[in-house]
Order: C-alpha cells, then sequence, then structure tokens
C-alpha cells in the first residue's frame, strides 16, 4: 500500500494515567522538531506574499507595542487572529469585595481566545494526517548514557536546559523529558540544579 504523502506528521505517545482496561491511555500531537522561526516566515511570505522581506517583522513589532500599551490600560483587544485580554488575579484570598486594595490586584499574563479563525484557516489548508512512527519512550529512557551524553551537549551549548529542550532533541514526552531532568537533580551526587523560571523549571550543572 503506498504511503500517504500529504498531511500533518503527528506522534502517538503513552501517559502515565491508564484507562478502563488498566494500559495506559495515548495521546496525539504534532511531530517533534516541526518548528518555524521568524526567517523562515519572512522569506516564505516574500516568495508566496509579494511581501519585501522584513516587513512581517515590523507589523507585529507594531502590533505588539500598540497592543501592550492597551492591555496595560485594561482594554480586550480583538483582531482578525483572535481576542487579547490581560489576566488579572489576587495575590490573596479574599471573601469580601471591599477589602480588595491596588496592591492585591496582580497581572497573571495575557488570555488568548483565536475563536474559530485558526481552524477555519488550518482546514483550508490540511490534507489529512500522516502517522510519524516515532521511537517508543520506554525505549529512549533505557539509554541512559546517551540520553545523558545529549543533556550534557545541550547544556554545553546554551548554558542551561528545560523540559520542552530535552523533549525535542530526544523525543521523549514533555511528562517523561521532565521526570527523567527531575531525576538528575536527585541522589547523593546529583548531576543537575533545578531553579525556578515562570512557569517552567530551568536545569543547569552542579
Amino acid at each position: 500500500m503506498p504511503r500517504k504523502e500529504s498531511g500533518m506528521w503527528y506522534e502517538v505517545h503513552r501517559t502515565p494515567v491508564k484507562g478502563e482496561d488498566g494500559q495506559n491511555i495515548v495521546y496525539v500531537r504534532p511531530k517533534s522538531g516541526m518548528k518555524l522561526n521568524m526567517k523562515q516566515l519572512e522569506d516564505y511570505c516574500e516568495r508566496m506574499n509579494y511581501l519585501r522581506y522584513g516587513e512581517l517583522s515590523r507589523v507585529m513589532d507594531a502590533f505588539v507595542r500598540a497592543a501592550g500599551r492597551f492591555l496595560a490600560e485594561g482594554y480586550r483587544i480583538d483582531t482578525p487572529i483572535g481576542s487579547f485580554a490581560p489576566k488579572l488575579s489576587l495575590a490573596k484570598q479574599l471573601t469580601d469585595a471591599d477589602q480588595v486594595k491596588d496592591r492585591d490586584v496582580r497581572l497573571e499574563g495575557v488570555e488568548y481566545n483565536p475563536g474559530k479563525f485558526w481552524e477555519r484557516e488550518i482546514m483550508k489548508w490540511l490534507d489529512g494526517f500522516r502517522r510519524y512512527h516515532n521511537p517508543d519512550t520506554k525505549e529512549i529512557l533505557a539509554d541512559k548514557d546517551k540520553l545523558e551524553l545529549t543533556m550534557r551537549d545541550c547544556l554545553q551549548r546554551n548554558g542551561y536546559i528545560t523540559a520542552s529542550m530535552f523533549a525535542q532533541i530526544t523525543g521523549l514526552t514533555i511528562y517523561s523529558a521532565r521526570k527523567q531532568l527531575q531525576e538528575w537533580t536527585k541522589g547523593d551526587n546529583p548531576k543537575l540544579l533545578m531553579t525556578p523560571r515562570g512557569k517552567e523549571h530551568i536545569y543547569t550543572e552542579i
């Protein structure tokens, strides 16, 4: 049977959660490594959308600066690619609205709601799916020496490593990559130091 030659590549991975049959539930995700940077987008838009090189970056930079100002004032911003709104929280739990002071309010980040825009746009181009037969997670985790060499190579190049970085270069899931990195922070002779940074952790050599 001929192999499908178009469509989105996807991988199948196991989760630690058990299903009704007692086996680990699986999930799918886009193939690891499918990533474009801004330069590649600029090149594509120059070739296919007749934009001058750098024009896309300038537009995005202008949008971010303008949107940042209005988000800081509390505005919700509706755009053709979705809506953006500031996400707020309280620094402590309160039950009396009159007790809320300015100093208690925190900016948690920005909420993005794409609506149906991206779904409609992707469906214009999507030509089904193709399974990428990625290595088994257990098989990857079994070769500890290779994993450690990969980890140290990343540390040498970047000075640190994160779970998402480790997952991308090894083919592990984020869960398995994080678990392996955390293992290297434990014991009498740990190899890594884990430091919180925002919503993730960075790992550096001890």
